[in-house]
């Protein structure tokens, strides 16, 4: 696996865009057929012992990697064997990983696979793994998309999984309407620890007596779905340049000379707009969202919204479009719900394919939330409370745990009978 993951940032260095993308290309092409001619042994419990095998990037800083672990946290509470196989995404972000070193295994040693691999990468983790980690077992696809319709060229992939699981019901929806096999909701047990002491508003350069608006995206990401100059906009629309008691932070991974320099020409003369593009540990990140005043997520598509779940933990309000997969943790009452129209791609945004729709959210009523917020503390306080409480009654371990435990019993048990 880590041979692979070399060659690919090899590869990168020595063939032009145009030709690297036709042979990735070329390649999926290939395995896909594979694995749709793949004879993958039935499920055999008696062949290996009741568990499970944790699949995916443990060590990866991606939103993937935060997935897994999110994933990892929920089957460690339950009465369920497991361990991980890190399978590693294709980057050079990482996170500290000492905690999970007693778990981490070479080998799969337990009768179900839960493969928490983005679609996108899917086949290539099956041409890597190879077909007789599939064989004899039980295998499910922990499956993570933005958009209500599920792309048609990842379907084939289905052909080798037992059932497929995600974090909400906006991408299971999508997902049913092109297969048979069952898809389950599993949705993460969200935790956001912080250490504001030592990680304050000083500690990352911001104004201790301003209120504070705090947006979020990564750069390596797709822009255009999380939508920060929509926010810039908003905020621009609310407050004055010269505004000393509101700013609005923009916290972007991943950002290069060109990305601050779009977001520069963005802000314009915005001397109350802040741009964070230090690297962080998720601590300090925590720290960061619980340290500002309100979270902003004018955001086209989600398919889960992890960030507005914590900041909700942290009591820091939330302004978001009221569309897709946050709104099965959100409501008018525990955030501040900004309307849309849906919108459909006129071209490829990839992995966004033209024909898609997805939100364009109203700027204006997300500026009049902002000014609400920043002027009126009682309607401030009375969002905080809410959105603390809804979060830990839709997505706290009571709730998520069972789950898991149960299903995975009952392939266990069903297998069994």
């Amino acid at each position: 696996m880590q041979t692979s993951f070399y060659a690919k940032r090899l590869l990168k260095r020595l063939l032009p865009a145009p030709a690297l993308h036709a042979a990735k290309r070329a390649m999926l092409d290939r395995i896909t057929d594979q694995m749709l001619q793949a004879e993958i042994a039935p499920y055999d419990p008696g062949r290996f012992p009741f568990g499970l095998n944790l699949i995916g990037p443990i060590d990866s800083a991606t939103g993937l990697g935060q997935s897994l672990r999110l994933l990892e946290h929920v089957i460690s509470c339950t009465q369920i064997p497991y361990l991980i196989c890190n399978y590693r995404q294709n980057t050079s972000n990482r996170v500290q990983i000492a905690e999970y070193a007693g778990k981490i295994k070479e080998e799969l040693q337990y009768s179900i696979n839960l493969w928490h691999v983005n679609p996108s990468e899917f086949a290539e983790a099956y041409a890597v793994m190879g077909k007789r980690k599939f064989d004899g077992r039980y295998n499910i696809a922990y499956w993570l998309w933005e958009l209500e319709d599920f792309p048609d060229e990842w379907v084939p992939y289905i052909h080798v999984l037992d059932e497929i699981w995600t974090p909400s019901e906006f991408i299971s929806e999508g997902i049913r309407r092109k297969t048979d096999k069952p898809v389950y909701t599993v949705p993460y047990c969200v935790t956001a620890a912080t250490d504001t002491g030592r990680y304050g508003r000083a500690y990352f350069g911001l104004p201790e007596d301003a209120f504070l608006f705090l947006t979020m995206y990564d750069s390596q990401s797709i822009r255009e779905r999380k939508n920060p100059d929509g926010v810039i906009r908003a905020f621009q629309s609310a407050f004055s340049a010269d505004e000393k008691g509101a700013g609005l932070v923009i916290k972007v991974n991943s950002a290069g000379k060109e990305e601050l320099d779009w977001l520069k020409a963005q802000i314009g003369s915005y001397s109350n707009i802040y741009v964070l593009n230090q690297n962080l540990e998720k601590v300090q990140v925590n720290s960061l969202i619980a340290g500002v005043d309100v979270l902003v997520s004018l955001h086209r598509a989600e398919g889960f919204g992890l960030v507005l779940a914590e900041s909700m933990l942290n009591h820091v309000p939330v302004i978001a479009t009221n569309w897709s997969a946050n709104t099965e943790f959100m409501d008018s009452q525990a955030a501040c719900m900004v309307n849309y129209q849906l919108k459909t791609l006129e071209h490829d945004i990839l992995p966004y394919r033209k024909g898609n729709r997805w939100a364009d959210p109203d700027l204006e009523e997300a500026a009049r939330y902002m000014k609400r917020l920043a002027s009126d503390p009682a309607y401030y306080e009375a969002i905080a409370q809410k959105a603390y409480a809804h979060a830990v009654e839709k997505l706290g371990m009571d709730g998520v745990k069972p789950l898991v435990e149960r299903r995975l019993r009952e392939i266990r048990d069903f297998a069994a009978g």
